[in-house]
């Protein structure tokens, strides 16, 4: 009867230990998950830098075609508003 409480004693501690080890499995993953999403929003990010950098181009040529326009006699004596 002695030997009873020690051993629920040591069930118990083994129990948190099997809990206390999914845990950390589980923590483990969920790091891994952040890890990747943090990989693909850097990818988002440089993509997103790519399309705006192609976009201030496109402004660039409009407001180019646009001065040129103006250099140029409008047909049919229309005014260019």
């Amino acid at each position: 009867m002695a030997d009873e409480p020690d051993n629920m004693v040591l069930q118990i501690l083994r129990r948190v230990e099997t809990r206390l080890t999914a845990i950390e499995t589980k923590l483990d993953r969920v790091g891994e998950d952040v890890h990747g999403l943090k990989v693909r929003m850097t990818h988002v990010e440089e993509g997103l830098a790519g399309v705006n950098r192609r976009l201030d181009r496109i402004e660039e040529r409009v407001d180019r075609i646009g001065n040129l326009s103006d250099l140029v006699d409008h047909p049919y004596g229309g005014v260019r508003e």
